[in-house]
């Protein structure tokens, strides 16, 4: 939670218990590189980034960004998926379109967007947590859930 990870082909990437929070996932096709984060909270917040922090969306998908370049990805054949970003307590006074969870996709799409990265796939939302992999391999993203199954994106 709360920091990102790097692997490339033939790596599975994993991230579990993943409720509010939103995993993103950037892949290079061409590569088989990808880089994948637990985002806790959405924006930039006000700390300084501290290493591979995934606390922020914007920290999180800047650094991953970063750090893929590094690897020799390339910007232009990068591509995303997410998911999470679950509503995991419903008290009458909150709604699903201003909860935490949705408050968090909603600053990682708008920062993808503005970096260019296109967001191809998504299991976001709903009432229950998610534990993910990436297969590097393949850009499979497994989504399991106790209540709901697995499902691939």
């Amino acid at each position: 939670m709360a920091s990102y990870l790097l692997g490339q082909s033939p790596d599975i990437l994993t991230c579990c218990g993943v409720g509010s929070c939103v995993v993103v996932a950037l892949y290079d096709q061409q590569s088989k590189l990808a880089a994948m984060a637990h985002i806790m909270l959405p924006g930039r917040g006000d700390a300084g980034r501290d290493g591979r922090s995934a606390k922020y969306s914007d920290q999180a998908i800047e650094g991953m960004l970063e750090e893929l370049a590094q690897k020799g990805s390339s910007r232009e054949r990068l591509v995303a998926k997410i998911a999470g970003g679950a509503q995991m307590f419903l008290f009458s006074s909150s709604s699903m379109d201003d909860s935490p969870g949705q408050r968090n996709v909603e600053a990682i799409v708008k920062k993808l967007t503005r970096e260019g990265i296109s967001l191809i796939a998504m299991d976001v939302g709903k009432n229950f947590g998610r534990s993910v992999e990436f297969h590097t391999e393949s850009s499979r993203m497994i989504i399991k859930t106790i209540s709901q199954g697995t499902r691939e994106i």
